[in-house]
């Protein structure tokens, strides 16, 4: 493990080394083997580290059949023997905080509520652990959140330890460990011990802060969000960035933000429903209108009225005179819309009549025998396809 310089340091930002190899993946991806590296691989629920490599960028990182290697943006010169390597050090130091939150919080679950973690995930803005519980109470949450920020106060310090399997009895592991050899412990003393691949501040106190900021019950899971360190602090200005704008819109207190918002969605269902009232109204007065502008058939073409808006105001047409048979049509952007029907006192087949039509503009519809519709493409004019339906019925 001494050439993995993370376990021994996670610390390290820059460091020499030779390159064993270089090549390509199957994908056709450049990537180096070297001597040692203090770059981390993705594993264990954290991803991996980005930087440097004789000044190429580092794009990926994965440990394939014991090897490292380091996928680069584009290939070293053939020459390059030794090279010069440069962690992004905002970037570990951020997965350094979260992993180790992640630790202490699922150790707090445990010890309070005797809650397994059974998944971790840790993402460039999200951070999840899963719990294997069904239930999970806003009191629960709030009492191992103290404990998790009561730990980190207490700046304790984070070891790392490597042990065999025989050793790992003397030690109280929150999980049984995966490997059988070459097993690495990171220990909280007297609160957490568990087998660890990943890297980890000196101390609980580099972590700063847990806040734990959503939860839902996944299948027969409990999956919590949360965050550590520099993100909760990111967060918090983030969040009250946007609260400060909304007190200005809403012209109300940060406390009464919520009062102001649910009044706000009041008003506009209220608005919605009498704007519906309002086209509902406008809607008879135009089945009137048109009543009084045909006869027996009502033809009409209109401009991006919805499906819905037609197959309404035909209705309330058929509904005023059942002697009526209406007929509209709408050319929305590239499609266009089609509805079909007739009064009670009528025996025509709107169904069969639209699907004469709806093949002409690669359409598709529905319907019964006197009330159809459907839409298609615009390989037609509007006025075109009305005259159609006019032609057949007749």
């Amino acid at each position: 493990m001494k050439n993995k310089l993370y376990y021994l340091n996670a610390y390290i930002q820059t460091f020499t080394a030779r390159v064993l190899k270089q090549e390509e993946d199957e994908a056709g991806n450049w990537y180096i083997v070297l001597d040692q590296t203090a770059f981390y691989p993705t594993g264990g629920g954290q991803p991996h580290d980005i930087g440097t490599i004789a000044g190429k960028k580092v794009v990926n990182v994965e440990e394939i059949d014991g090897q490292i290697r380091h996928y680069l943006e584009s290939p070293l010169q053939d020459s390059t023997v030794e090279v010069s390597g440069t962690i992004d050090w905002d970037r570990r130091f951020d997965h350094m905080q979260q992993h180790a939150g992640q630790h202490i919080l699922s150790a707090a679950f445990e010890q309070l509520l005797d809650y397994k973690t059974v998944g971790f995930h840790l993402g460039a803005d999200n951070l999840t652990i899963d719990l294997e519980t069904e239930n999970l109470a806003e009191d629960d949450i709030k009492k191992v959140e103290e404990l998790a920020n009561r730990i980190i106060l207490e700046n304790r310090p984070i070891e790392s330890k490597w042990v065999t399997e025989e050793e790992l009895s003397d030690y109280h592991l929150r999980k049984e460990t995966k490997v059988k050899e070459d097993i690495r412990l990171i220990i909280i003393p007297d609160f957490d011990y568990n087998g660890c691949g990943g890297t980890h501040p000196k101390a609980t106190g580099e972590i700063r802060a847990i806040k734990i900021l959503d939860w839902e019950r996944q299948r027969k899971k409990v999956r919590v969000q949360f965050s550590c360190g520099n993100r909760v602090i990111k967060l918090l200005g983030d969040k009250q960035r946007v609260l400060l704008g909304l007190t200005k819109h809403l012209n109300a207190p940060e406390k009464e933000m919520e009062q102001a918002v649910i009044r706000l969605l009041e008003n506009g269902k209220r608005l919605e429903k009498a704007l519906d009232q309002s086209k509902e109204s406008l809607l008879q007065y135009e089945a009137k209108d048109l009543l009084d502008k045909n006869n027996d058939i009502v033809a009409e073409v209109f401009q991006n009225r919805t499906i819905q808006e037609l197959q309404k105001l035909a209705r309330l047409v058929i509904a005023e005179n059942d002697a009526v048979l209406v007929y509209f049509v709408s050319k929305n952007e590239s499609r266009l819309q089609l509805v079909c029907a007739r009064g009670a006192s009528r025996t025509e087949n709107m169904k069969s009549l639209i699907g004469e039509i709806l093949p002409l503009i690669n359409g598709k519809g529905g319907g019964n025998d006197s009330f159809a519709q459907g839409g298609g493409d615009n390989l037609m004019t509007a006025e075109q396809i009305l005259q159609q339906l006019l032609t057949i019925i007749r």
